[in-house]
């Protein structure tokens, strides 16, 4: 059985890495920005790992892999895109102080990402892991799907190093994320002269947006929102079309099928309007099931390294390991950094838990490589 229990004087080094990535601005759809953080991502694994990553671009989003050795048997996933645009180091500077570490993207996930990259070199046998750091986690994961999806075949488990939930608690369970846009096609007339020869398409959006808020059931934590909708191009003409994007998310598969079936049905009430459907499931859920093994190993090594207990959470917000617990690969995520305000101002990392967390992971990966199942 491999534990790593040593302590190195890593933590100002791994302090630098993550000021590296940090000052390094990578909002998801600036694909230059991401192309140039990827470099820095590049630099610093080839100097911890002793080899390049393969850069892979896909419809100009940059992603990065290392295969570690032969056949995959754990996949680390981390991204290094983050939601902040270009200049928010301006107002939101890397600092580390008072134990806190800040700047943008630290905690969602450049201090994750620094952990992965640092719990691999601190390995004795890096032979089996694949590390996939992707570009576009935050807008979907469009391009990397498939890349995720063909690296987790055959895998023993997915690791994945998003910021832990409150308190450090690794997360178990994600809802599954399905997006649309419900668009209504109507008729324009003149709202003054005649609007009885119109269809009005703002009304039916209106029955739409009621029975689409309807779906959502409170008892199974399925929520479907209403999120972003329009209507009409003018004061005086009766609207010709609209649209609604509706958030949806579920704890189970089969709570998710149950809303897509339902907004794929949905029926015109106004007399001369029809209705579109786009978009569908995007993530599957990562239900406890396909995590339950991981979090007793890991609660195992945590013992080993003397830790306190670890704890889990359920949250719902979806990451990359929803598509490895979709596939029925055993995945456990929340790995990452311990602190909070993910995409907000007050955005933090506890400095003090960096190195125990980063020995969890690999004497985590150790165990695996060492053939116990998950």
């Amino acid at each position: 059985m491999t534990i790593v229990t040593s302590e190195p004087e890593v933590r100002p080094a791994m302090l630098d890495d993550i000021r590296r990535l940090v000052e390094c601005e990578s909002p998801s759809a600036d694909h230059a920005a991401v192309a140039r953080s990827a470099d820095v991502v590049a630099g610093i694994g080839a100097e911890l790992l002793g080899s390049d990553p393969e850069r892979i671009v896909v419809d100009g989003v940059t992603h990065l892999r290392w295969r570690l050795g032969g056949e995959t048997r754990v996949l680390v996933l981390a991204h290094h895109d983050t939601v902040w645009p270009l200049g928010s180091l301006a107002t939101h500077p890397f600092s580390v102080a008072d134990g806190m570490l800040r700047g943008p993207g630290c905690f969602d996930m450049k201090c994750g990402l620094a952990m992965a990259l640092h719990a691999l070199a601190s390995l004795p046998s890096r032979d089996g892991v694949t590390l996939l750091v992707t570009g576009d986690e935050e807008v979907g994961s469009t391009t990397s799907r498939a890349l995720i999806e063909a690296e987790a075949a055959g895998a023993r488990a997915a690791l994945v190093l998003e910021a832990s939930a409150d308190g450090g608690a690794l997360k178990l369970a994600r809802k599954g994320v399905s997006s649309y846009e419900v668009r209504v096609t109507g008729r324009a007339a003149h709202a003054g002269l005649e609007p009885e020869r119109g269809a009005n398409a703002a009304i039916e959006l209106a029955h739409q947006v009621l029975a689409i808020a309807a779906l959502g059931d409170a008892d199974a934590g399925t929520t479907v929102t209403p999120t972003v909708l329009a209507a009409g191009t003018t004061i005086n003409t009766v609207p010709a079309g609209a649209f609604v994007q509706v958030d949806s998310r579920a704890w189970t598969a089969a709570e998710q099928d149950r809303v897509d079936a339902a907004i794929r049905s949905l029926t015109s009430h106004v007399q001369g309007t029809a209705l579109e459907v786009h978009g569908g499931p995007n993530r599957p859920p990562l239900e406890s099931s396909a995590s339950a093994g991981l979090f007793t190993l890991a609660q195992d090594v945590a013992a080993h390294l003397e830790m306190p207990p670890l704890s889990s959470a359920e949250v719902g917000g979806a990451s990359d390991g929803n598509f490895t617990a979709g596939m029925g690969v055993p995945t456990l995520d929340g790995l990452g950094a311990v602190g909070g305000g993910a995409h907000a101002d007050h955005e933090h990392v506890v400095v003090a838990e960096l190195e125990p967390r980063t020995r969890l992971l690999a004497s985590l990966i150790a165990r695996i490589l060492d053939g116990e199942q998950p």
